[in-house]
Protein backbone atom coordinates (compact mmCIF):
# COMPACT_ATOMS: atom_id res chain seq x y z
CA UNK A 1 0.00 0.00 0.00
CA UNK A 2 3.20 2.19 0.80
CA UNK A 3 4.54 1.78 -2.27
CA UNK A 4 1.41 1.92 -4.38
CA UNK A 5 0.67 5.68 -2.84
CA UNK A 6 4.21 6.82 -3.07
CA UNK A 7 4.46 6.20 -6.50
CA UNK A 8 0.68 8.24 -6.81
CA UNK A 9 2.40 10.91 -5.28
CA UNK A 10 5.61 11.20 -7.40
CA UNK A 11 3.21 10.93 -10.57
CA UNK A 12 1.22 14.37 -9.28
CA UNK A 13 4.42 15.68 -9.93
CA UNK A 14 4.92 15.41 -13.94
CA UNK A 15 1.03 15.35 -14.37
CA UNK A 16 0.74 19.36 -12.17
CA UNK A 17 3.96 20.50 -14.33
CA UNK A 18 2.21 19.33 -17.87
CA UNK A 19 -1.23 21.11 -16.91
CA UNK A 20 0.63 24.04 -16.26
CA UNK A 21 2.85 24.25 -19.09
CA UNK A 22 0.30 23.57 -21.94
CA UNK A 23 -1.86 25.92 -19.90
CA UNK A 24 1.10 28.64 -20.10
CA UNK A 25 1.62 27.64 -23.44
CA UNK A 26 -1.95 28.37 -24.56
CA UNK A 27 -2.03 31.43 -23.02
CA UNK A 28 0.99 33.01 -24.62
CA UNK A 29 -0.88 32.77 -28.06
CA UNK A 30 -3.90 34.36 -26.37
CA UNK A 31 -4.63 37.79 -27.72
CA UNK A 32 -5.17 40.64 -25.24
CA UNK A 33 -2.68 40.57 -22.25
CA UNK A 34 -2.88 42.13 -19.19
CA UNK A 35 -0.72 44.86 -20.66
CA UNK A 36 -3.35 44.92 -23.44
CA UNK A 37 -5.94 45.04 -21.25
CA UNK A 38 -4.28 48.03 -18.90
CA UNK A 39 -4.51 50.12 -22.39
CA UNK A 40 -7.54 49.10 -22.74
CA UNK A 41 -8.53 50.83 -20.00
CA UNK A 42 -6.97 53.67 -20.20
CA UNK A 43 -8.62 54.87 -23.33
CA UNK A 44 -11.01 57.65 -22.41
CA UNK A 45 -9.35 58.07 -19.07
CA UNK A 46 -6.88 59.85 -17.32
CA UNK A 47 -3.64 58.55 -15.30
CA UNK A 48 -5.38 58.74 -11.79
CA UNK A 49 -7.57 56.31 -13.57
CA UNK A 50 -5.08 53.61 -14.28
CA UNK A 51 -2.90 54.61 -11.62
CA UNK A 52 -5.53 53.71 -9.13
CA UNK A 53 -6.10 50.62 -10.99
CA UNK A 54 -2.39 49.65 -11.21
CA UNK A 55 -1.44 50.33 -7.49
CA UNK A 56 1.39 52.71 -8.98
CA UNK A 57 0.70 56.42 -8.16
CA UNK A 58 1.84 58.89 -10.62
CA UNK A 59 3.99 60.31 -8.77
CA UNK A 60 6.24 57.60 -8.73
CA UNK A 61 6.55 58.14 -12.37
CA UNK A 62 7.48 61.75 -11.89
CA UNK A 63 10.02 61.00 -10.02
CA UNK A 64 11.43 58.61 -12.73
CA UNK A 65 11.07 60.88 -15.72
CA UNK A 66 8.50 58.67 -17.28
CA UNK A 67 5.81 60.61 -18.92
CA UNK A 68 3.27 58.51 -19.07
CA UNK A 69 0.95 60.50 -21.54
CA UNK A 70 3.63 61.41 -23.60
CA UNK A 71 3.83 63.47 -26.62
CA UNK A 72 2.10 63.58 -29.89
CA UNK A 73 4.72 60.75 -31.13
CA UNK A 74 4.12 58.64 -27.70
CA UNK A 75 3.42 55.05 -28.03
CA UNK A 76 5.12 54.71 -31.71
CA UNK A 77 6.92 51.16 -32.42
CA UNK A 78 4.75 49.88 -29.42
CA UNK A 79 3.56 45.96 -29.90
CA UNK A 80 0.48 46.90 -28.48
CA UNK A 81 -2.70 48.01 -30.81
CA UNK A 82 -4.60 50.96 -28.97
CA UNK A 83 -0.64 52.32 -27.33
CA UNK A 84 -0.65 55.59 -29.22
CA UNK A 85 -0.32 58.19 -27.09
CA UNK A 86 1.67 56.63 -24.50
CA UNK A 87 5.06 56.92 -23.67
CA UNK A 88 7.44 54.13 -24.04
CA UNK A 89 8.92 54.13 -21.11
CA UNK A 90 5.51 53.97 -19.35
CA UNK A 91 4.44 50.52 -21.34
CA UNK A 92 8.23 49.24 -20.48
CA UNK A 93 7.02 50.29 -16.71
CA UNK A 94 3.86 47.62 -17.42
CA UNK A 95 5.61 45.16 -18.41
CA UNK A 96 7.86 45.67 -15.40
CA UNK A 97 5.31 45.30 -12.96
CA UNK A 98 3.72 42.49 -14.92
CA UNK A 99 7.03 40.60 -15.09
CA UNK A 100 6.78 40.16 -19.25
CA UNK A 101 9.62 42.33 -19.61
CA UNK A 102 11.01 38.48 -19.30
CA UNK A 103 11.29 36.23 -21.57
CA UNK A 104 8.95 33.30 -21.34
CA UNK A 105 10.19 30.04 -20.28
CA UNK A 106 11.48 32.31 -17.25
CA UNK A 107 8.26 33.55 -16.00
CA UNK A 108 7.07 30.09 -16.01
CA UNK A 109 9.74 28.21 -14.09
CA UNK A 110 9.48 31.72 -11.81
CA UNK A 111 5.77 31.41 -11.57
CA UNK A 112 6.34 27.17 -10.40
CA UNK A 113 9.11 27.62 -8.10
CA UNK A 114 6.67 30.23 -6.61
CA UNK A 115 3.57 27.91 -6.61
CA UNK A 116 5.88 24.89 -4.98
CA UNK A 117 5.91 27.75 -1.94
CA UNK A 118 2.32 28.13 -2.33
CA UNK A 119 2.99 32.06 -3.57
CA UNK A 120 0.53 32.85 -5.64
CA UNK A 121 1.43 36.25 -5.60
CA UNK A 122 -1.12 39.30 -6.42
CA UNK A 123 -4.22 39.60 -8.86
CA UNK A 124 -3.01 42.27 -11.07
CA UNK A 125 -6.49 44.21 -11.18
CA UNK A 126 -7.77 43.78 -7.36
CA UNK A 127 -4.79 44.77 -5.36
CA UNK A 128 -5.10 42.13 -2.94
CA UNK A 129 -3.54 38.73 -2.99
CA UNK A 130 -4.70 35.66 -4.74
CA UNK A 131 -5.14 33.59 -1.65
CA UNK A 132 -6.93 36.28 0.01
CA UNK A 133 -9.42 36.69 -3.41
CA UNK A 134 -10.04 33.09 -3.44
CA UNK A 135 -10.41 32.66 0.32
CA UNK A 136 -13.02 35.50 0.15
CA UNK A 137 -15.14 33.72 -2.42
CA UNK A 138 -14.58 30.23 -0.85
CA UNK A 139 -18.16 30.76 1.68
CA UNK A 140 -20.33 30.60 -2.06
CA UNK A 141 -18.95 27.75 -3.47
CA UNK A 142 -18.69 25.77 -0.18
CA UNK A 143 -22.13 26.33 0.38
CA UNK A 144 -23.51 25.38 -3.34
CA UNK A 145 -21.12 22.43 -4.20
CA UNK A 146 -21.71 21.11 -0.43
CA UNK A 147 -24.83 21.48 -0.26
CA UNK A 148 -26.15 20.43 -3.90
CA UNK A 149 -23.61 17.71 -4.12
CA UNK A 150 -24.99 16.05 -0.49
CA UNK A 151 -28.74 16.97 -1.74
CA UNK A 152 -28.05 15.30 -5.07
CA UNK A 153 -26.22 11.61 -3.74
CA UNK A 154 -28.92 11.33 -0.68
CA UNK A 155 -31.87 11.34 -3.10
CA UNK A 156 -30.16 9.75 -5.66
CA UNK A 157 -28.58 6.53 -4.04
CA UNK A 158 -31.97 5.73 -2.24
CA UNK A 159 -33.94 6.25 -5.53
CA UNK A 160 -31.52 4.23 -7.42
CA UNK A 161 -31.47 1.43 -4.87
CA UNK A 162 -35.50 1.43 -4.90
CA UNK A 163 -35.96 1.60 -8.79
CA UNK A 164 -33.18 -1.80 -8.85
CA UNK A 165 -35.18 -3.36 -6.89
CA UNK A 166 -38.80 -2.77 -8.73
CA UNK A 167 -37.31 -2.96 -11.99
CA UNK A 168 -39.35 -2.38 -15.02
CA UNK A 169 -42.55 -1.49 -12.13
CA UNK A 170 -45.05 1.39 -12.91
CA UNK A 171 -42.61 3.47 -10.46
CA UNK A 172 -39.47 2.77 -12.56
CA UNK A 173 -40.84 4.00 -15.47
CA UNK A 174 -42.25 7.32 -13.80
CA UNK A 175 -39.30 7.79 -12.18
CA UNK A 176 -37.14 7.62 -14.71
CA UNK A 177 -38.95 9.72 -16.88
CA UNK A 178 -39.27 12.85 -14.10
CA UNK A 179 -35.41 12.39 -13.71
CA UNK A 180 -34.36 12.82 -17.42
CA UNK A 181 -36.98 15.37 -17.70
CA UNK A 182 -35.02 17.32 -14.79
CA UNK A 183 -31.69 16.49 -17.09
CA UNK A 184 -32.69 18.00 -20.04
CA UNK A 185 -33.67 21.11 -18.78
CA UNK A 186 -31.01 23.68 -18.43
CA UNK A 187 -30.35 24.91 -14.89
CA UNK A 188 -29.96 28.32 -15.50
CA UNK A 189 -33.43 28.14 -17.32
CA UNK A 190 -35.14 26.46 -14.38
CA UNK A 191 -33.49 28.93 -12.09
CA UNK A 192 -35.32 31.75 -14.10
CA UNK A 193 -38.22 29.91 -13.84
CA UNK A 194 -38.03 29.87 -10.05
CA UNK A 195 -36.85 33.45 -9.90
CA UNK A 196 -39.90 34.25 -11.84
CA UNK A 197 -42.41 31.84 -9.20
CA UNK A 198 -40.91 32.51 -6.12
CA UNK A 199 -38.91 35.73 -6.28
CA UNK A 200 -40.64 38.36 -6.82
CA UNK A 201 -40.77 38.01 -10.93
CA UNK A 202 -44.40 37.47 -11.43
CA UNK A 203 -46.27 35.73 -8.69
CA UNK A 204 -44.97 34.98 -4.94
CA UNK A 205 -41.84 36.98 -3.15
CA UNK A 206 -40.66 34.05 -1.04
CA UNK A 207 -37.43 33.75 -1.57
CA UNK A 208 -34.52 36.54 -1.87
CA UNK A 209 -32.28 37.25 -5.23
CA UNK A 210 -29.63 38.61 -3.37
CA UNK A 211 -26.45 37.33 -1.77
CA UNK A 212 -25.67 34.75 0.39
CA UNK A 213 -26.88 36.15 4.08
CA UNK A 214 -29.58 39.01 4.70
CA UNK A 215 -27.82 42.22 5.56
CA UNK A 216 -28.35 41.89 9.45
CA UNK A 217 -27.37 38.80 9.56
CA UNK A 218 -24.41 39.74 12.15
CA UNK A 219 -27.41 40.98 14.43
CA UNK A 220 -29.63 37.98 14.19
CA UNK A 221 -29.26 35.01 17.11
CA UNK A 222 -27.84 32.19 15.91
CA UNK A 223 -31.03 29.83 14.87
CA UNK A 224 -32.17 32.61 12.97
CA UNK A 225 -28.58 32.76 10.85
CA UNK A 226 -29.16 29.12 10.29
CA UNK A 227 -32.94 29.69 8.96
CA UNK A 228 -31.27 33.10 7.03
CA UNK A 229 -28.24 30.83 5.26
CA UNK A 230 -30.74 28.06 4.17
CA UNK A 231 -33.59 30.58 2.87
CA UNK A 232 -30.77 32.52 0.64
CA UNK A 233 -29.79 29.21 -0.90
CA UNK A 234 -32.96 27.45 -1.75
CA UNK A 235 -33.29 28.29 -4.84
CA UNK A 236 -29.69 28.36 -6.25
CA UNK A 237 -29.63 24.82 -4.86
CA UNK A 238 -32.60 23.62 -6.34
CA UNK A 239 -31.78 25.36 -9.77
CA UNK A 240 -28.38 23.15 -9.59
CA UNK A 241 -29.44 20.21 -7.97
CA UNK A 242 -32.47 19.44 -10.37
CA UNK A 243 -30.18 18.06 -13.28
CA UNK A 244 -27.84 16.27 -10.90
CA UNK A 245 -30.39 13.25 -9.94
CA UNK A 246 -30.18 11.59 -13.30
CA UNK A 247 -26.46 10.40 -13.77
CA UNK A 248 -26.17 9.19 -10.00
CA UNK A 249 -29.43 8.05 -9.65
CA UNK A 250 -29.53 5.61 -13.24
CA UNK A 251 -25.69 4.53 -12.05
CA UNK A 252 -26.74 2.97 -8.58
CA UNK A 253 -29.73 1.38 -10.41
CA UNK A 254 -27.46 0.09 -13.01
CA UNK A 255 -24.99 -1.21 -10.74
CA UNK A 256 -27.08 -2.96 -8.44
CA UNK A 257 -28.83 -4.48 -10.90
CA UNK A 258 -25.31 -5.78 -12.43
CA UNK A 259 -24.93 -7.15 -8.48
CA UNK A 260 -28.35 -8.86 -8.17
CA UNK A 261 -28.01 -10.99 -11.25
CA UNK A 262 -25.07 -12.66 -10.13
CA UNK A 263 -24.62 -16.07 -8.42
CA UNK A 264 -23.83 -15.13 -5.00
CA UNK A 265 -27.01 -13.15 -4.61
CA UNK A 266 -29.09 -16.29 -5.88
CA UNK A 267 -26.82 -18.16 -3.36
CA UNK A 268 -27.81 -15.70 -0.84
CA UNK A 269 -31.33 -15.93 -1.10
CA UNK A 270 -31.46 -19.80 -0.97
CA UNK A 271 -29.86 -20.07 2.41
CA UNK A 272 -33.04 -18.42 3.37
CA UNK A 273 -31.97 -15.01 4.14
CA UNK A 274 -34.24 -11.66 4.05
CA UNK A 275 -34.40 -9.53 0.91
CA UNK A 276 -33.07 -6.72 2.93
CA UNK A 277 -30.58 -8.26 4.35
CA UNK A 278 -29.24 -9.46 0.97
CA UNK A 279 -29.49 -5.85 -0.60
CA UNK A 280 -28.15 -4.59 2.30
CA UNK A 281 -25.26 -6.55 3.27
CA UNK A 282 -24.05 -8.56 0.25
CA UNK A 283 -25.12 -6.30 -2.68
CA UNK A 284 -24.62 -3.19 -1.41
CA UNK A 285 -20.97 -2.87 -1.01
CA UNK A 286 -20.11 -4.15 -4.30
CA UNK A 287 -22.42 -2.11 -6.10
CA UNK A 288 -21.69 1.06 -4.15
CA UNK A 289 -17.64 0.98 -5.58
CA UNK A 290 -18.88 2.69 -8.76
CA UNK A 291 -21.20 5.79 -6.86
CA UNK A 292 -17.97 6.20 -4.62
CA UNK A 293 -15.81 6.43 -7.80
CA UNK A 294 -17.59 8.95 -9.11
CA UNK A 295 -18.19 10.62 -5.90
CA UNK A 296 -15.01 12.82 -5.75
CA UNK A 297 -15.57 14.44 -9.76
CA UNK A 298 -19.08 14.86 -8.82
CA UNK A 299 -18.16 16.73 -5.63
CA UNK A 300 -15.19 18.75 -7.83
CA UNK A 301 -17.54 19.38 -10.71
CA UNK A 302 -19.85 20.88 -8.40
CA UNK A 303 -17.44 22.75 -6.15
CA UNK A 304 -15.37 24.47 -8.28
CA UNK A 305 -17.09 24.50 -11.63
CA UNK A 306 -20.76 24.29 -13.47
CA UNK A 307 -21.90 27.48 -10.89
CA UNK A 308 -21.19 30.47 -13.12
CA UNK A 309 -24.82 30.72 -14.38
CA UNK A 310 -26.50 30.56 -10.80
CA UNK A 311 -24.01 32.22 -9.05
CA UNK A 312 -24.86 35.53 -11.81
CA UNK A 313 -28.51 34.53 -11.70
CA UNK A 314 -28.77 34.89 -8.30
CA UNK A 315 -26.02 37.69 -7.30
CA UNK A 316 -23.62 35.37 -5.85
CA UNK A 317 -20.13 36.05 -5.93
CA UNK A 318 -18.48 32.89 -5.89
CA UNK A 319 -15.40 31.22 -7.48
CA UNK A 320 -17.62 30.25 -10.73
CA UNK A 321 -17.83 34.20 -11.03
CA UNK A 322 -14.29 34.59 -9.86
CA UNK A 323 -12.56 32.51 -12.51
CA UNK A 324 -14.89 34.11 -15.49
CA UNK A 325 -13.68 37.25 -14.67
CA UNK A 326 -9.83 36.38 -14.45
CA UNK A 327 -9.96 35.34 -17.74
CA UNK A 328 -11.77 38.43 -19.13
CA UNK A 329 -9.73 40.52 -17.74
CA UNK A 330 -6.56 38.06 -18.71
CA UNK A 331 -5.87 38.16 -14.42
CA UNK A 332 -3.12 35.76 -15.00
CA UNK A 333 -1.94 34.93 -11.51
CA UNK A 334 -5.87 34.61 -10.34
CA UNK A 335 -5.68 31.83 -13.04
CA UNK A 336 -3.29 29.93 -12.68
CA UNK A 337 -3.23 29.86 -9.16
CA UNK A 338 -6.90 28.52 -9.01
CA UNK A 339 -5.55 26.43 -11.95
CA UNK A 340 -3.07 24.24 -9.62
CA UNK A 341 -4.85 24.30 -6.53
CA UNK A 342 -7.34 22.76 -7.90
CA UNK A 343 -5.62 20.30 -10.43
CA UNK A 344 -3.44 19.31 -7.26
CA UNK A 345 -6.63 18.85 -5.46
CA UNK A 346 -8.15 16.56 -7.62
CA UNK A 347 -5.54 14.21 -7.91
CA UNK A 348 -5.54 13.74 -4.46
CA UNK A 349 -9.06 13.40 -4.12
CA UNK A 350 -8.93 11.21 -6.86
CA UNK A 351 -6.21 9.14 -4.88
CA UNK A 352 -8.28 9.06 -1.87
CA UNK A 353 -11.24 7.35 -3.55
CA UNK A 354 -9.22 4.92 -5.09
CA UNK A 355 -8.05 4.36 -1.26
CA UNK A 356 -11.64 4.08 -0.25
CA UNK A 357 -12.05 1.31 -2.81
CA UNK A 358 -10.24 -0.76 -0.69
CA UNK A 359 -11.84 0.10 2.78
CA UNK A 360 -14.75 -0.80 1.48
CA UNK A 361 -13.56 -3.83 -0.36
CA UNK A 362 -10.49 -5.60 1.17
CA UNK A 363 -10.70 -7.93 -2.17
CA UNK A 364 -8.76 -5.27 -3.56
CA UNK A 365 -4.83 -5.05 -3.65
CA UNK A 366 -3.19 -1.94 -4.67
CA UNK A 367 0.04 -3.58 -4.02
CA UNK A 368 -0.25 -6.19 -7.10
CA UNK A 369 -1.51 -3.60 -9.37
CA UNK A 370 0.73 -1.74 -11.98
CA UNK A 371 0.20 2.35 -12.04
Amino acid sequence: MGAYILRRLLLMIPTIFGIMAISFLVIQFAPGGPIEQMIARMSGTNVDALTRVTGTVEGDFAGQGIDASGGEDSGEGSTYRGARGLSPQFIAQLEAQYGFDKPPLERFFTMIWDYLRFDFGESYFRDISVVDLVLEKMPVSISLGLWMTLISYGISVPLGIAKAVRDGSRFDVWTSGIIIMGYAIPGFLFAILLIILFAGGSFWSIFPLRGLTSDNFASLPFHMQVLDYFWHLTLPIIAMAVGAFATTTLLTKNSFLDEIRKQYVVTARAKGLSERRVLYRHVFRNAMLLIIASFPGAFIGAFFSGSLLIETIFTLDGLGLLGFESVLNRDYPVIFATLYVFSLLGLIIGLISDLTYMWIDPRIDFESREV
